[in-house]
């Protein structure tokens, strides 16, 4: 065995359960970005973390189990990280760029997971699907009430909203197929842009 294989191993050995599910979590997010959900298998997943399968299987039974996870990591994230900002009593113009930054952060850090958490949650068991159908509904429905708040305060336009928050999140969601963190702009830049673009399209 190497060294360097060695130290990984001692490493892992000193996980916590939560540390070593949040590892196998990015590596195989990282495998579906490079391999497509559906051509990734367990055994390829076990192979990358670096643990047998037996293993892999003791912290998610399923690639389902593990999509869920996934979901769930990005989806509840997205929905604390907008509700601070609701309680620190932000005004909707901030929450609303606020929104687009969680996306375009998530996009920047969490490619791999982003893409199966656009492209594959419907692949997710009948009863998990309907949970996270929910979520991804309540969030929108937050998304909306902020661009309803903005009009009843004046700062937005009269538009429609579930129109709007549908553009907002197509064109946020998207950069995960192009942005690349080496390229021209960082995602905060991103966000900024898509910012101006959302706000110049609502101001009275």
């Amino acid at each position: 065995m190497s060294e360097a294989e060695s130290a990984r191993r001692s490493r892992r050995r000193q996980m916590s359960k939560d540390e070593r599910r949040a590892e196998i979590i990015r590596v195989a997010a990282d495998l579906f970005e490079k391999l497509g959900y559906a051509r990734a298998s367990m055994d390829d997943i076990a192979t990358a973390v670096g643990i047998g399968k037996p293993t892999l299987y003791h912290y998610f039974r399923s690639k389902s189990e593990l999509l869920w996870y996934m979901h769930e990591e990005l989806i509840d994230g997205l929905i604390e990280s907008h509700l601070a900002r609701v309680e620190r009593g932000t005004e909707p113009a901030e929450l609303l760029r606020g929104v687009i930054g969680d996306f375009l952060r998530n996009i920047a850090t969490r490619r791999g997971q982003c893409r199966v958490f656009f492209e594959n949650h419907r692949e997710l068991p009948d009863a998990d699907l309907a949970v996270a159908t929910d979520k991804r509904a309540r969030y929108e429905a937050m998304v909306e009430d902020v661009i309803r708040d903005g009009i009843a305060a004046g700062t937005f336009r009269e538009v429609d909203t579930k129109l709007f928050c549908l553009a907002i999140f197509g064109m946020s969601n998207w950069a995960y197929q192009w942005y690349h963190p080496d390229g021209k702009l960082t995602y905060d830049e991103i966000a900024d842009a898509f910012w101006d673009y959302a706000y110049r399209g609502l101001r009275p």
